[in-house]
Parts: structure tokens; C-alpha cells; sequence
């Protein structure tokens, strides 16, 4: 009796063993997220509807997306999805070569100067961009020095925009060019160094110059404007050579003066 009472106890766990993990439907497990403040939502490539939660389908919401928020006082400081990448090589203005795969997109990308795919002989239009380089800076740490003559301003240009930089002087939009094509700048209207308190006075034709290790240029102005603090337009790139100057409007937190000069000679 004993003998076959462990006969069918093996018996029965060898019918067990036998039947496939499958046959009692998959295994599901989840891992909530926890619930800490000290904790942050996840920055991964998530494919899921905003609908479930999560970022929207095919957002890329990791580090190759991210930006560094703008410097305080600029045109657009408190700004979301405003500011410089975090990873500038990886960003979708990084200027990837044709047809790079930008943000999950498989749109194709024209360099400026390349010849447009299909059509030989008619080159990509460019747009005049210099890039800040090393080798483009002063001893003295700045990148040249901005003039004009109708306020009684002479002021040296750093690099950034942020609050320790226009302490020292005029301050360089970083995402702008620093020679050819759209270069801007920006300036406190307050203070001891309220550079630009008084740009909102200049009046069409007056002349702006710059001077830079690559030279000098010399820029009438063509428009003064009181904007939003959200209007970023100033900023972007162009063919023309120009110069583009901000700063605040007194007592107006959400409006900026924006300056644009063209280039004369």
C-alpha cells in the first residue's frame, strides 16, 4: 500500500511537470513607477497615445530631445520647449547629413550647399551662419565689440545670454550666427550695465557696427518693435546679413524691444 501510494504521488507530479508554462496562459507581471516626488517619469522612447498616459506616439522624450532652458532675461526665458539642446549633435538643428532619421521621422533632411536629390545642377539654398568658434575670441575673453553711435554706445559682446554674462556686457544668442547671416544680441535696460536701455529710442537709418576677429560691418536700422516675450522670430537664421538686438521693456515683464539692422557696408 505505501509502495503504491508513492507510485501515484510520482506519477502525479510528473503529469504536472509535463503540462507546457503556455497552457495556463502567459505570465504578466507589472512594475508600477513609484510614487515619490523624488522621483521623475520616465525618459524613454515610448510608442503609447496620450489617451493611456505617457508620452505620444513616437515622441522621442529622452536626452537626445532635451533642452537647456534659455538665460534669464532673454526673449524667452520662461519659455517651454525653448532653449539650447542638451545634446547638440544628436538635436534635430544639428544640420545631420541628407536623409538623417530626425526624432523617429524618416523625412529627408537637405544640407544647405548640397545639390538637391533628382534635380542635378540646382544646389540646397543656403542661409548665412557662422559658427562661434574658439579661435574667434579676444584675449580678454569676448567675441568683439558692438557700437552705436546714436545712444553713445560702445560695449564689448560675450558669448550667452545669461544673467552673470550681461553683467559684463552686451551678450550673444548662442543659437545665432556671429558673423554671416542673422547675428543677435541681448542687453539689460536697468541698472549699472543697462547696455541697451536706450535701443528702443533708435530711429530708422541709424547706424550699428560690429566688430569681430573676422572684421568689421556696419548695419542701419530697419525696424523697432515692442514683442511678445515669447516671440522668438528675431532669432532665426537668414541669407541677409544682419543684426538683431533685445532686451526688456521697463515694467512690462511679458513684452521685449527688438531691434533689426540690415547690413550697409
Amino acid at each position: 500500500m505505501k509502495k503504491l501510494s508513492i507510485f501515484l504521488c510520482l506519477m502525479c507530479l510528473a503529469a504536472a511537470l509535463a503540462v507546457p508554462a503556455s497552457a495556463a496562459g502567459p505570465l504578466e507581471y507589472f512594475i508600477d513607477a513609484p510614487g515619490d516626488s523624488d522621483y521623475g517619469a520616465p525618459t524613454s522612447f515610448e510608442p503609447v497615445d496620450t489617451v493611456g498616459g505617457g508620452a505620444r506616439k513616437n515622441e522621442d522624450v529622452s536626452k537626445n530631445a532635451a533642452l537647456i532652458p534659455p538665460g534669464f532675461g532673454t526673449a524667452s526665458a520662461d519659455t517651454l520647449n525653448t532653449g539650447t539642446p542638451l545634446t547638440p549633435d544628436l538635436a534635430p538643428d544639428s544640420r545631420p547629413a541628407t536623409n538623417a532619421v530626425i526624432n523617429g521621422t524618416s523625412a529627408p533632411v537637405f544640407v544647405p550647399g548640397s545639390m538637391i536629390p533628382d534635380v542635378p545642377s540646382t544646389p540646397v539654398p543656403s542661409t548665412g551662419y557662422t559658427e562661434v568658434t574658439s579661435d574667434l575670441y579676444y584675449a580678454a575673453g569676448h567675441l568683439g565689440t558692438l557700437k552705436i553711435p546714436a545712444i553713445g554706445l560702445t560695449v564689448k559682446v560675450y558669448e550667452g545670454t545669461d544673467s552673470k554674462t550681461l553683467s559684463k556686457g552686451a551678450g550673444h544668442f548662442e543659437n545665432t550666427s556671429i558673423w554671416d547671416g542673422n547675428v543677435a544680441f541681448a542687453g539689460h535696460n536697468r541698472g549699472v550695465n543697462n547696455h541697451f536701455g536706450k535701443i528702443h529710442t533708435l530711429e530708422l537709418g541709424d547706424e550699428i557696427s560690429l566688430t569681430t576677429k573676422l572684421g568689421t560691418r556696419t548695419y542701419e536700422v530697419v525696424s523697432v518693435a515692442k514683442v511678445s516675450e515669447t516671440d522668438r522670430s528675431g532669432l532665426a537664421v537668414t541669407a541677409e546679413n544682419m543684426i538683431t538686438l533685445y532686451t526688456c521693456v521697463m515694467n512690462q515683464r511679458d513684452y521685449r524691444w527688438c531691434v533689426k539692422a540690415v547690413e550697409i557696408r
